[in-house]
């Protein structure tokens, strides 16, 4: 049977061995200098890769070291801590800016190097409102914005400048105008009841209190008012509909 089957092959190995032997020279040579070409390329271009990989890499985090996260327990300290000025920039997520920040938040930090280059550079602040909601409501502020914080000798009070940022235009020439062109300059100061520093929520320590309730409020269900309200009308109804009480109707008699 093997003897057999060799005969069989025989003839189909023949006319392959003739058909390989009437390929030219040439052709054989400029196939196999194609795959070399493309295998050289494909090399190459891995490696001219990864130092763009590292230099992102490196990006990302000299903006993590450059800026400052706030925390509800650590803001104080960390605006105050010199007489550097501050710039806050206020980012969010799904539930505080419904997932439109992500544009404003590559252009904040596109723009960092740029700011960082100046010669008297803010410090650089961050608050993320989707992780310190409480902290955001007793501001008062929203997602995107700027705050900026010119800070004053000892004793005086830090002069603040507010702008929000629009969630689809802002760009990095945006903030980079802003801070670089001294164009948040010309916004007028804050001095308004939210003011983090001696805003009147500030003085009489109704901030705190005040971004509980707020993010209390903006995690309660949709329909949690509506039945707040009708229990609070139908208890008022129905003490008009039963009358004076029998105290009630005593001191009207007596008048």
């Amino acid at each position: 049977m093997r003897v057999s089957t060799a005969l069989l092959l025989a003839p189909a190995l023949s006319v392959a061995v003739a058909e390989e032997a009437q390929v030219p020279l040439l052709e054989r040579v400029k196939g196999f200098f194609n795959k070399a070409t493309a295998a050289v390329a494909a090399a190459s271009s891995s490696i001219s890769t990864a130092p763009a990989a590292a230099t992102e890499s490196a990006k990302v985090e000299a903006i993590e070291v450059i800026q400052h996260p706030l925390t509800l327990e650590t803001w104080k300290d960390v605006l105050t801590t010199d007489a550097q000025n501050v710039l806050v920039f206020t980012t969010g997520g799904n539930n505080t800016c419904f997932g439109l920040c992500e544009n404003v938040t590559k252009a904040w930090n596109d723009s960092l190097p740029y700011i960082a280059a100046m010669p008297n550079a803010p410090k650089f602040v961050y608050l993320d409102s989707e992780e310190q909601p409480v902290l955001a409501n007793s501001w008062s502020i929203h997602a995107p914005s700027l705050y900026f914080f010119e800070m004053q000798p000892a004793g005086e009070t830090p002069v603040a400048r507010y702008t929000t940022l629009n969630r689809t235009t802002t760009t990095s020439e945006t903030i980079k105008e802003l801070i670089i062109g001294n164009e948040i300059l010309k916004i007028e100061p804050y001095w308004g009841h939210f003011h983090p520093f001696n805003g009147t929520m500030q003085t009489y320590n109704l901030a705190l209190p005040y971004g509980y309730v707020t993010y209390g409020f903006s995690k309660m269900p949709s329909w949690m008012p509506m039945i707040i309200i009708s229990f609070i009308s139908r208890s008022f109804m129905s003490k008009r509909m039963a009358g004076p009480t029998p105290a009630e109707a005593r001191a009207q008699r007596a008048q």
